[in-house]
């Protein structure tokens, strides 16, 4: 094909959508601000660890990358909740057999944008920063960031997958009618590690996602393949306790031993970690519309930033680029699939924006409750019990490719049912010898 597509961003969405258009036959020009992370030691304390979960792989087998990206991948299981008192109490995802996988997002993304130039139409260019976008022309202005040089490309197709301050979507911004809102946590992050031992091997259970719920504020860490944990601390920027409160290493080793002895133990660098790694924020962005007539639109981050509290971040971005090209697929035509995108995917985009945000109170205050895992139970005996009629709420967002909004909408749903079935006494008894079943499927059915 002779059309030039240009895509601003080249981390983990760019690098996908470059491998999808390029296997298509088009010329993709990617362009990235940052230096090439194949080349020099891609910059710690940012990246929370990605859980890959079922609308991720869906991308990557398309694109034929699941069994390369699946050796990289550690397999979780489920939470490995530590509470206060030391007890470990582990919680499965989903059924037997079913997982959500910690992989790193440096090593992710230059397996993608190896996989993009080897279709031999896509040309990756780093350390070019996005000046201006001509959207009526179709032009972009890069600076290089190296030498000070600024160049405007002439394309047919403008793609932004430049992440969650886009400058592709800043330009949309001056669109007419083009709503925009972004709403930050008062909680930041701050990423730590956990060593692996002498022998290479995890030091605390490698096959889960572990997590210190402490109320206002959490400790979490996901495996990686060489017997380390990326761990990070979500803590308020102010009050106390916050970040804030910790000015020295005193502060910080004080308040590891109090609230996180356990990982304190195992975290030999965490004072280094803590004051060379930054205090980053949690955004959530949404947008509309995405696209601008026929000549550019926005993905992934970039059109609807989420908070890493439901693992979705990257699977959503992932799920953009997918349903886009069975998009442009069927449309045969770019603004026509454009308009397709956005229309039928953007309620998914806030739906998943929702559900992140209460998923940070379940992860931050909910997993240690007695009613809470009461719930998680019985969601478990009724998917076994139903399994035509019943499926949880983190289920449909994590083991199926059903619309986000569907289990947005179900989980109000389901939030009535669980209410009614916690308060009746001896449930699980109940549960399990049929007593309910009848009561049960009435409700399921309506």
């Amino acid at each position: 094909m002779s059309m030039h597509i240009t895509i601003v961003g080249a981390g983990l969405a760019g690098s996908l959508l470059a491998i999808y258009l390029g296997r298509k036959g088009y010329r993709v020009h990617v362009y990235e601000r940052r230096a090439d992370m194949r080349k020099v030691d891609v910059s710690a304390g940012r990246s929370i660890n990605l859980a890959l979960s079922d609308r991720g792989w869906r991308a990557l087998e398309e694109v034929d990358m699941k069994a390369t990206i699946n050796e990289i991948a550690t397999p979780m299981k489920g939470r490995m909740i530590h509470q206060d008192d030391g007890h470990l109490d582990f919680q499965p995802y989903g059924q037997e057999g079913q997982a959500i996988y910690s992989v790193s997002r440096g090593l992710l993304n230059q397996y993608l944008m190896d996989a993009a130039e080897a279709t031999r139409n896509v040309t990756l260019y780093f350390n070019q920063q996005c000046e201006d976008i001509n959207l009526d022309q179709t032009a972009v202005t890069f600076r290089d960031n190296n030498t000070g040089r600024e160049q405007t490309i002439d394309t047919d197709i403008i793609l932004g997958t430049d992440g969650a301050f886009s400058a592709v979507r800043q330009r949309l911004m001056k669109t007419d009618r083009f709503n925009y809102s972004q709403s930050f946590l008062e909680h930041g992050y701050k990423e730590l590690s956990i060593p692996a031992a002498h022998d290479s091997s995890h030091l605390l259970e490698k096959n889960a996602l572990h997590i210190w719920p402490r109320n206002s504020f959490m400790l979490i860490a996901l495996p990686n393949l060489d017997g380390s944990f990326t761990s990070t601390l979500f803590l308020p920027f102010e009050g106390g306790p916050s970040f804030e409160q910790l000015r020295d290493e005193n502060d910080v080793a004080s308040f590891f031993q109090n609230h996180f002895p356990d990982a304190y133990e195992v975290m030999p660098t965490l004072k280094d970690d803590f004051f060379n790694n930054p205090t980053s924020s949690l955004v959530t962005i949404r947008c509309y519309p995405w696209s601008f007539a026929g000549n550019a639109a926005i993905m992934g981050d970039a059109a609807h930033a989420v908070v890493p509290f439901y693992g979705q971040g990257m699977n959503a971005g992932f799920e953009d680029v997918r349903l886009f090209n069975h998009y442009l697929e069927e449309e045969g035509d770019w603004e026509a699939a454009f308009h397709t995108f956005e229309r039928e995917h953007k309620p998914d985009a806030d739906a998943i924006a929702d559900l992140a945000l209460e998923n940070f109170i379940e992860m931050r205050d909910k997993v240690a409750d007695p009613q809470f895992l009461l719930r998680k139970k019985l969601e478990k005996k009724l998917e076994k019990r139903f399994p035509d009629q019943f499926q949880s709420v983190y289920a449909m967002v994590t083991f199926s490719h059903q619309p986000y909004s569907k289990a947005l909408e179900m989980q109000q749903y389901q939030d009535r049912l669980f209410n009614e079935l916690v308060s009746t006494p001896g449930v699980e008894e109940k549960v399990d010898n049929g007593a309910l079943d009848e009561r049960i499927s009435k409700w399921l059915e309506g």
